[in-house]
Parts: C-alpha cells; sequence; structure tokens
C-alpha cells in the first residue's frame, strides 16, 4: 500500500486477528473502514484494504456477527466507490459483501454489472472469469 498510515492500520488489524480471532480481525476493519481517515485515502488504497477483508482466505462459510459488521460497513463504502468510479473489481467486492450479509438478489445484480462493463473492457480477463462463477453461484 502507498499510504503508510493505511498499511500501519492493516498491519494492526492482522496482528489483533491473529491474537484475539477473526472476529477481532473484522471489529478492526469495520472500525477501519468506518473512520474519517479511511474516507481521505485513494481510492487505489482504499480497494486494497477492502480487498483483503472482502476475499479474506479462511473467512466462516457462516458469517460471524462482527463478520456481517464489518461487511455491513464495507458494503456502504464500494457503494459510493461503483458510484464514482464504475470500476469492475469493486463490484466484484460489492456483491461478495452483499452475499455475506445474505442479499443475493443484490449480489447478482452487482455481479452482473460488473461483468458487464469488464467484458466491454477485456472479456478475455481473469476479472471476467471471476465475475461469470459469481454470476453463476448466485
Amino acid at each position: 500500500m502507498a499510504n503508510e498510515a493505511l498499511s500501519e492500520a492493516v498491519k494492526g488489524i492482522i496482528a489483533r486477528a491473529k491474537e484475539g480471532g477473526l472476529d477481532a480481525g473484522y471489529e478492526g476493519y469495520k472500525a477501519l473502514f468506518a473512520s474519517p481517515e479511511f474516507a481521505s485515502y485513494r481510492p487505489e488504497d482504499q480497494r486494497l484494504a477492502l480487498r483483503l477483508m472482502v476475499l479474506m482466505k479462511g473467512a466462516p462459510r457462516v458469517p460471524t456477527a462482527a463478520m456481517k459488521e464489518a461487511h455491513h460497513v464495507a458494503a456502504g463504502f464500494l457503494t459510493g466507490l461503483v458510484s464514482a468510479h464504475a470500476e469492475p473489481s469493486d463490484h466484484e467486492l460489492l456483491g461478495v459483501c452483499h452475499v455475506v450479509l445474505g442479499d443475493e438478489a443484490s449480489a447478482g445484480a452487482v455481479f452482473r454489472a460488473g461483468l458487464d462493463l469488464e467484458r466491454a473492457r477485456d472479456p478475455q480477463s481473469k476479472l471476467c472469469g471471476t465475475l461469470m462463477k459469481r454470476v453463476s453461484t448466485v
């Protein structure tokens, strides 16, 4: 990450998750994404932090309360990124948030919108394939 403060915050969250468990990590991400400082970071840096949480390896299949709360805050933030930048990768992250929150109809719509954008940009991209898989699962 280009932003040192954000990088340190994410490292702290990861350390907290290792010490206190996944819920402690999700609580850290929730606080980070809700902070005024996070809103001031460049979209590229915001995306990296959001991606780390939303696409986290080893996330429980059945979301915990802390996981849902963190994804709820992330979804609000990602909705703004989707509106402002129409970046297909933001659509993927927002769709995953909707899946975690149990709103598969919204997830499907967001994944399809991202897929349409990515197909227009590069129909052979890895993201295009990923979005096609996500559309087929909801």
